[in-house]
């Protein structure tokens, strides 16, 4: 099965890039990367246009309102993008929040709202956008496909206590990812990624952070050793979160991953904590794995395996 994943990708030197999210952190931090860049051209977008003002403003730069939960939201941005520019290159899904506490006392319509905008925006805004990379961009002066990267998280990988719908969020994100970049045939040039950051000093762990707002359920709030309020109290925590990587680190790093020629993996982890973590959950994955396989494999038929070759890929 030969994927778009499995080829290289080559940035145009022109490029127009889509960035929802932009009225702070990775994705105003992205933005004005890309605005800094002579021959790039941005489509930067947030709910209030106001919040886009520090990133500069070029003839190169469209600034747009943007409700990823809004379908009519959406199909004006894409239209004012094609109208201004013709195609999309890169397409990335940065907009979202989190949502902390305790799982139990969480209401359907808070958790729905975050999976609203976290996993089904980013369909949304991403469904409409692979169309105009396989049938626009070849004719807008580009080359056929593109790129999309969505935000997710080491917390796309792992579950963390306390966080439970904002990891729902993000898990779904990364297997809808997967999936759908191994839809891509490799003529399409069409390229998906998860990128996995971990401690970024953006308003994740402050303003874009809520607190489920039925508060804390005794039961969970009662020891402070207990795995939740631990979490919490190093959120909160300013000097822990020191260490945290600049969100002008992540726009340097996304840019550098886009441009450099070469084939766009479908998971990327960022920074020593993201790829740290999630190494060390995959040689613990493998541990168990090793332990669990005499009873995996005394199910079903060795066969099994041989009959889905055709699902495996480079």
């Amino acid at each position: 099965m030969d994927a778009s994943n499995t080829k290289p990708y080559n940035l145009p030197a022109d490029a127009v890039w889509f960035i929802t999210g932009c009225s702070s952190g990775i994705g105003q931090s992205l933005s004005q990367h890309i605005a800094n860049t002579p021959t790039n051209r941005l489509v930067a977008t947030a709910r209030n246009p106001s919040s886009l003002s520090p990133i500069p403003s070029s003839p190169n730069v469209l600034k747009l309102a943007l409700d990823v939960t809004s379908a009519a939201s959406i199909e004006a941005a894409l239209r004012a993008t094609l109208a201004a520019f013709g195609r999309i290159d890169i397409l990335v899904n940065n907009a979202g929040y989190a949502l902390v506490g305790d799982t139990e006392v969480a209401t359907d319509a808070e958790s729905r709202a975050l999976l609203d905008t976290n996993f089904w925006g980013m369909v949304n805004v991403t469904k409409p956008v692979l169309g105009v990379m396989r049938e626009r961009n070849g004719e807008n002066g580009g080359a056929r496909g593109g790129v999309v990267l969505n935000i997710s998280s080491m917390g796309g990988f792992i579950g963390f206590p306390g966080n439970a719908f904002y990891h729902a969020s993000k898990f779904a994100m990364e297997g809808w990812t997967e999936a759908v970049a191994k839809e891509m045939p490799a003529e399409w040039n069409i390229h998906l990624c998860n990128i996995e950051p971990g401690g970024v000093k953006t308003n994740y762990a402050t303003s874009s952070m809520k607190m489920l707002e039925n508060g804390r359920h005794p039961a969970y709030a009662a020891d402070p050793s207990y795995p939740t309020n631990m979490l919490l109290a190093y959120k909160k925590d300013e000097k822990s979160r020191s260490s945290w990587a600049e969100p002008e680190a992540v726009a340097g790093a996304l840019y550098h991953l886009v441009s450099r020629g070469q084939r766009i993996p479908i998971r990327v982890p960022l920074g020593a904590d993201a790829w740290g973590m999630i190494s060390m959950e995959l040689e613990k994955i493998k541990t168990e794995f090793e332990k669990l396989k005499e009873l995996s494999l005394s199910v079903g038929e060795a066969k099994q395996l041989d009959s889905i070759g055709f699902l495996q890929t480079a």
